[in-house]
């Protein structure tokens, strides 16, 4: 048998794996890094978070990926660069990150890279009839093999695509394995760059779990931050929104497009949501002129009401949702009191991170990665039923560092 096989092999059959899960998001604020303790697959997982750090991006490697996101003219010879630089990059924060716990790269079982996300494009999007939907993450896991010494397991959207999926949202395996709880309705809130959520019922039964994007999270807050405050990277706890006012006319042109029309579950990115996506709103509204206090005021209201609008659509009873379920935030835009405060008001469930429940919200992504490649060596498929949308599927392509 190959050695690389029979490691592999070896590694599968322990009772518990040590694995590393990475996450870089369409925030691009820098590196999730997750060690985590994984016994178990399937809804028999545990985990373990073991150590947790995330690694700022540098201006210099933020300026780099921009020149090729979510952009649908760029160089191309930049992204064949990128792909390996961003997995050396990605290599070295590993090794950093292990030297500084101190634990050797040796006693570490498998990485889970989920890459940078360059360019998403959901049928829905780009609305090309010939052509599938499709999604593109670069940092290639060789790199990250070779230069760690670590099998590792990448590029997990695309054999969700193949399935029939739009590549996303994947937190839905992870989400199901570790948080659904029999007599308990869980939605499991990601406000990330992008929002989604799982509905995980009290049935436990996985045929009626439910997984979508709503729309934007922080990438519109943080862009127009950035581009009014340059020393600001996002609008820490809202101090700049709260002192605005939120403009009903632009409101309503940014709630305008097409996409809020289009039924769930759906998936899209900062492609569609940019800033010419506001810019645009803001000449149909008369509103180009505005405090950027009151347009960031009115870009977290826009968050709030779209992600409470999409649960309200698809869980569709709003009594029985006041008194029976619990939604727990992760992701950045947990930690946004203005958008927290009007989910609160806009959705009368129970409120609480999902750090209640043992998972840090801010490594929740990573570790659920991390989950994905336990599952990839010694897990099978979980039935969702016959829906594309949620393909029982194994994921991730396997880099052998020899």
């Amino acid at each position: 048998m190959n050695a690389n096989l029979e490691s592999l092999y070896k590694i599968a059959q322990k009772p518990s794996r040590t694995i590393i899960g990475l996450m870089s998001g369409t925030s691009l604020d820098g590196l999730d890094v997750a060690l985590c303790k994984i016994s178990g697959s399937g809804e028999d997982t545990e985990v373990q978070l073991v150590q947790f750090d995330t690694v700022d991006y540098s201006e210099e490697i933020k300026s780099e990926i921009r020149s090729v996101f979510a952009k649908q003219t760029i160089d191309f010879q930049k992204l064949v660069l990128l792909n390996e630089w961003i997995g050396v990059l990605h290599a070295n924060i590993i090794l950093d990150c292990l030297n500084r716990w101190k634990i050797p790269a040796n006693t570490v079982d498998l990485v889970a890279s989920h890459g940078q996300t360059v360019f998403h494009a959901p049928k829905i999007l780009h609305q090309q009839e010939k052509f599938p939907n499709a999604t593109l993450q670069i940092g290639d896991g060789d790199h990250i093999a070779v230069k760690t010494g670590i099998i590792t397991i990448s590029d997990f959207r695309q054999k969700h695509l193949a399935a029939g999926g739009e590549g996303a949202p994947l937190a839905v395996y992870g989400d199901y394995f570790i948080f659904s709880k029999k007599g308990e309705n869980r939605i499991m809130l990601n406000m990330g760059g992008i929002a989604n959520f799982t509905y995980l019922p009290s049935s436990h039964n996985p045929e009626e779990v439910f997984v979508t994007d709503t729309g934007t999270g922080n990438t519109l807050i943080d862009a127009f931050t950035r581009l009014s405050f340059p020393d600001k990277a996002y609008d820490k706890d809202a101090e700049i929104a709260k002192r605005g006012t939120v403009n009903i006319a632009l409101l309503k042109a940014l709630k305008a497009d097409e996409f809020f029309q289009k039924p769930f579950p759906k998936t899209t990115g900062p492609e569609l949501f940019s800033p010419e996506y506001v810019r645009q709103a803001q000449t149909k509204s008369n509103t180009a002129n505005i405090a950027i206090e009151d347009l960031l005021a009115t870009l977290t209201r826009f968050s709030a009401e779209t992600i409470a609008e999409a649960i309200h659509t698809t869980i569709n009873n709003t009594a029985y949702l006041a008194e029976n379920f619990t939604v727990y935030m992760s992701g950045g835009g947990a930690h946004n009191p203005l958008l927290v405060g009007w989910l609160k008001e806009l959705l009368p469930c129970t409120f609480a991170n999902t750090d209640s429940l043992g998972i840090s919200g801010d490594a929740k992504e990573a570790i659920l990665f991390a989950i994905l490649a336990n599952e990839t060596v010694s897990g099978g498929t979980l039935d969702f039923g016959p829906r594309k949308r949620i393909p029982s599927v194994s994921m991730g392509k396997i880099s052998f560092p020899g």
